[in-house]
């Protein structure tokens, strides 16, 4: 008896387990801005430490162009903001799972990840690019042959490096851009993949002694849901039609890019800015 009741409690805890694991493996329940609006509040996912476009500040407030985009389609929707600060590789996982209902989170507009998620139309322009010493000649893809270069893993900067740079090249993979900005400016590394923006910090970090060198692809940055949320990808496309209209967006620009707005493309091959 004592046999059968401690086989029945495996079987229990077995189906149990097996019960968990399917409900871990399923995707989110779609998320509509009713909903949102009825629970009171957007939880964005962004990054934390990537500025200008997310990062916390010394009063441990979210801040820089995501977060503002964030905070501003929060108050679209009549809600709070609660943004959870994520990592490059934890992005996607962060929305599929459930646990933020948007990214506005430095997300470059790639084919691949539009297999993942449902992007919005873009809202900001950036380039992969290489960054290294001024005193050094990088002008092709050759000249980063022997160099150490560090990336952020899994970002579009370690696919473009990866693509670009020759055999000789050491290519060495961080958990964030943060690490790999420092990297470079406490010399482990030689250069840099990154974005345009990248070397503001870097400038911070070593003034004088670094520069853009190569550009390896333009890129649009996008909001993300979760694919087939219709509702929220019609809601935040109008968002930013709205934002591009009134002029919202040129001030976000103005504050953190320091750029003019560009013009956005109407489409980019492989990728939908519509929920199907």
């Amino acid at each position: 008896m004592f046999g059968f009741k401690l086989n029945r409690r495996r079987a229990l805890l077995g189906a149990a387990a097996i019960v968990a694991a399917a409900s871990l493996s399923q995707p989110a329940a779609a998320i509509t801005p009713a909903e949102i609006k009825a629970k009171g509040k957007l939880v964005v996912g962004i990054q934390g430490d990537n500025p200008p476009w997310g990062f916390v500040t010394s009063a441990g407030k979210q801040d820089g162009f995501d977060a503002e985009m964030g905070a501003l389609f929060a108050k679209e929707l009549g809600v709070d903001v609660e943004f959870v600060p994520l990592e490059v590789n934890n992005r996607i996982p962060a929305l599929t799972s459930g646990r933020v209902d948007i990214l506005f989170a430095t997300m470059a507009m790639l084919p691949d990840r539009a297999k993942a998620v449902q992007f919005s139309q873009p809202y900001n322009a950036n380039a992969i690019v290489l960054i290294g010493p001024k005193d050094k000649s990088i002008k092709t893809n050759e000249d980063m042959a022997g160099l150490t270069i560090s990336v952020a893993k899994g970002a579009a900067q370690d696919t473009q490096v990866t693509k670009n740079a020759p055999s000789t090249a050491t290519i060495r993979r961080y958990d964030g851009d943060a690490a790999s900005v420092q990297a470079l400016a406490s010399g482990q590394v030689d250069a840099l993949g990154g974005n345009i923006f990248y070397l503001d910090r870097v400038e911070k970090a070593v003034p004088g002694k670094f520069e853009n060198k190569l550009e390896f692809q333009k890129l649009y940055n996008g909001a993300c849901t979760r694919l087939g949320e219709k509702e929220i990808n019609v809601a935040v496309n109008e968002f930013i039609d709205k934002i591009k209209a009134n002029g919202e967006l040129k001030k976000i620009y103005d504050k953190w890019m320091k750029v003019p707005v560009p013009e956005f493309p109407k489409s980019l091959e492989g990728i939908s800015f519509t929920a199907n």
